[in-house]
């Protein structure tokens, strides 16, 4: 296995999410809000999120060298959420995208690891302008990537999903 770049802040390390992440994954995947805001996966075993993260997640992060990361408190080594920059269909740029535990939400957590990737993503991969997508309905992400500086540019739909999404962009 190839050796990927882990980051850190001062509460948070974030490092790429990898096979050995499975359970955690299994129950993000399974939250909420991550079926409200994300969509179901159909991940429901464990079996299925090793598939998940062998067949969504690997490819990106040996293709570009990035992906998803898995987002560990310090203080713990509790695994708390996951913030990614992801080469997604349908949306021009990378799109940055988080997502958390319950019971790790609203402790300012979200910032601090989108804040990060998208100084590396200028500073360190070279990207020139980062992507989101939201729901009209999620106000708390619509807030978050309003304060990392990302500003809505207009309504979209994605391939393969008739919802209408929020597209928010910034560039270097």
């Amino acid at each position: 296995m190839s050796t990927y770049k882990t980051f850190e802040t001062a509460r948070l390390i974030l490092k790429p999410t990898q096979v050995e992440d499975a359970a955690f994954i299994l129950e993000l995947l399974n939250t909420p809000k991550w079926i409200e805001y994300i969509g179901d996966r159909k991940v429901y075993t464990l079996e299925d999120a090793k598939t998940y993260i062998k067949t969504r997640m690997l490819p990106q992060l040996e293709k570009l060298g990035y992906g998803n990361f898995t987002l560990v408190r310090k203080e713990d080594n509790a695994k708390m959420g996951c913030c990614g920059l992801y080469d997604r269909e349908g949306v021009d740029g990378l799109d940055i995208g988080f997502s958390f535990l319950p019971e790790y939400e609203g402790k300012g957590y979200a910032f601090e690891a989108s804040e990060k990737l998208k100084n590396v993503a200028f500073n360190e991969f070279g990207i020139e302008k980062i992507s989101a997508i939201t729901t009209k309905t999620n106000s708390s992400s619509q807030k978050l990537l309003e304060k990392l500086g990302l500003k809505f540019v207009k309504y979209t739909t994605i391939p393969n999903d008739e919802e209408e999404l929020m597209l928010y962009e910034i560039t270097k």
